[in-house]
């Protein structure tokens, strides 16, 4: 089945092609950076008019990069949530109008489902079950994941989202927007051992995270040191607070699988490219006798593409929206695989 995926949730005006859940001929992203980083994040008022300006646009790229005509298209899936309604509601409208106009149907996607499904567009793709860490600007979870549409949350940041705090951090130190690649690129130059941020809740005998606490403690630091930070100080902080988020994400991912009985763990969403991660799952792996997947960056951010496996599962299951689905900004995940 040729399936044309949309994707708005948030500053990514995003359209792939993808044939059968597993071949991504197309995936096209129209990115708002530019135009958010002036204001240090994303604004939505802004985020929803540039997705209407850009969407035809990236429709028409996808299906051309794809070499296929409209007329092919035998499904579409968006993204129904969790995410800004107004960019939401741009994908969603857009998608509901082709369904209804070509006579095809319609699959609404969880946001985070096409981030934990990613990696079986990839050529060696993740056998189920397997624990997902799902990361993000606005996620921070862990998943068990049995199989397409089930899925059980396992722990959640109770505040900030790794990424968000990420970009909160980078804003502090005046590093710009977006925040976690920057941070990831000084921390490479300075000495993740200089300052002794806190690791919250890594003991804490629950699935769960916290890092609002991390953040206010990069700023109580900043705001006591007297000097002018140099970039050698600067680095050096971006480099421990990567350490404090990457040892909480680590050590209590594995702990998890490892209570789950899970040898297989997907790390998935935006922060699922930061290389302090990748590393670090890496030498821990075959420690803890886990195998680790990672999405290819383009699949790691916000993308078209990774809604198509979860599309094409439903679409052939005969397991359609109809055109009173609305946008959600909030959506437990848990719930989507319900009849």
């Amino acid at each position: 089945m040729l399936i044309l995926c949309i994707e708005s949730s948030c500053d990514e005006t995003a359209a792939a092609v993808v044939r059968d859940g597993r071949e991504m001929l197309s995936n096209v992203i129209a990115s708002q950076v530019d135009v958010h980083a002036r204001y240090g994040g994303v604004v939505p008022e802004l985020a929803s008019r540039k997705h209407v300006e850009a969407i035809s646009v990236v429709i028409n790229s996808a299906l051309e990069e794809a070499g296929v005509s409209i007329d092919q298209i035998e499904g579409i899936g968006v993204t129904r949530g969790p995410g800004l309604i107004g960019a939401l509601l741009v994908g969603l409208s857009t998608a509901k109008a082709m369904s209804w106009m070509l006579g095809i149907p319609l699959a609404a996607i969880h946001h985070m489902e096409g981030h934990i499904l990613a990696p079986l567009l990839e050529e060696a793709p993740p056998e189920f079950p397997f624990l997902a860490l799902a990361v993000s600007g606005g996620h921070t979870h862990l998943y068990r994941v049995d199989g397409i549409g089930c899925y059980r949350t396992l722990g959640q940041t109770l505040d900030d989202a790794a990424g968000e705090a990420y970009d909160k951090v980078a804003k502090l130190l005046g590093l710009g927007y977006p925040g976690g690649v920057l941070i990831d690129q000084l921390a490479v130059q300075g000495n993740p051992n200089a300052i002794a941020f806190p690791r919250p809740m890594l003991h804490k005998p629950n699935c769960n995270f916290s890092f609002s606490g991390l953040k206010t403690a990069v700023r109580q630091y900043v705001d006591k040191y007297q000097k002018p930070l140099d970039n050698k100080h600067m680095a050096d902080i971006a480099a421990s607070f990567q350490a404090a988020v990457v040892e909480v994400l680590t050590k209590k991912t594995l702990r998890t699988a490892a209570d789950e009985g899970l040898k297989r763990i997907v790390v998935a969403g935006g922060v699922a490219c930061n290389s302090g991660l990748r590393t670090r799952f890496g030498e821990l792996s075959a420690k803890h006798g886990v195998k680790i997947y990672f999405p290819s960056p383009s699949l790691c951010g916000d993308n078209a593409a990774m809604l198509g496996v979860a599309a094409n599962y439903y679409l052939v299951k005969g397991r359609h929206a109809d055109n009173a689905v609305n946008a959600v900004s909030s959506w437990m995940l848990d719930v989507v695989g319900a009849a």
